[in-house]
């Protein structure tokens, strides 16, 4: 299985286009050391040459111009994406789709839930409608496995994460189990599994049971502290409020994933206010420390 990171850094992306918080103002003059990241989306390939998409970012466009293995030689239009698998309704996750309109229809993989918020609130099924059959919708069950053509040694499982519903959704603040999904991946070839959450709110026990599994994690690294927002003074929402578990609280996600046996811990997903994108910072040290790994644009992971 191959794992193409496209997008690392939370909505927004870093540097923000707005934002003159430490971390942006110092990527941009280079007074820190750290990389600018799009924002968040995967790519898996059971092959190298034929991918699914998972989560598709505004900034799609040019993650697919930075991917050279998306480019599908020998094809007058086209690349590499041969379907689309999404974990939420955010924007963060879903606008990019409205970049990708010359390339409908799309085969669009996601809940029940999911598909209302994009049909309803921020409509973009029935927008894409118009452009040579726009989004082919394929339901999604939780827990139910379930594979794409494109990839038929990769089998994936959507597993309910406790987060939150987009602001536009109806059931903000009170979501439904398929409102944010993680993605369990095993390849059947060699039996390697990953566990794609790029956002996740609090654990329960029948998560932790896939967490437990996983060969590796690529997982919600949003914030340092849940009150982050407000201590760096660009915002008053803390990450619970966003549906995200902050890294170092006392039941935070540092000290989940110490707890867990996968090989590797990676981070994505990343605001531009945390602490960790400074590879300088004590805070990335801190990680390097528990084994955490943290995801960059253009990261490559084989398993």
């Amino acid at each position: 299985m191959q794992i193409n990171v496209l997008g690392s850094a939370a909505g927004g992306g870093f540097p923000q286009w707005n934002c003159n918080c430490r971390n942006c103002q110092g990527v941009r003059n280079g007074t820190i050391k750290a990389s600018a990241r799009t924002q968040s989306s995967i790519a898996i390939s059971d092959n190298g040459i034929d991918f699914v998409l998972c989560n598709a970012s505004p900034d799609i466009a040019h993650q697919i111009a930075a991917t050279p293995a998306l480019n599908k030689k020998g094809v007058l239009r086209g690349t590499g994406i041969g379907s689309i698998i999404l974990t939420d309704s955010q924007i963060d996750h879903t606008t990019g789709l409205l970049s990708l309109r010359e390339g409908c229809p799309h085969q669009v993989w996601c809940t029940s839930e999911v598909h209302d918020d994009l049909t309803t609130g921020f409509p973009i099924f029935n927008l894409l409608s118009h452009w040579n059959g726009g989004l082919v919708h394929h339901p999604i069950q939780p827990g139910e496995p379930f594979s794409v053509a494109v990839c038929p040694a990769l089998k994936f499982t959507a597993i309910p994460l406790l987060s939150n519903a987009p602001p536009y959704s109806q059931y903000r603040n009170k979501p439904l189990p398929g409102h944010n999904v993680a993605l369990f991946i095993e390849d059947s070839r060699n039996g390697k599994t990953l566990l794609y959450a790029p956002g996740l709110g609090e654990t329960d026990r029948a998560l932790m049971g896939w967490l437990r599994r996983a060969d590796c994690l690529l997982i919600d690294g949003t914030l340092w502290q849940d009150n982050e927002m407000e201590t760096t003074g660009v915002g008053h929402h803390t990450g619970r409020d966003m549906g995200h578990l902050a890294l170092a609280e006392e039941q935070g996600l540092i000290a989940l994933l110490s707890s867990l046996p996968a090989e590797r811990k990676i981070l994505i997903h990343i605001n531009n206010t945390n602490p960790i994108l400074d590879e300088e910072s004590a805070e990335r040290q801190a990680l390097t420390q528990a084994g955490i790994e943290v995801s960059w644009d253009g990261m490559q992971i084989d398993l």
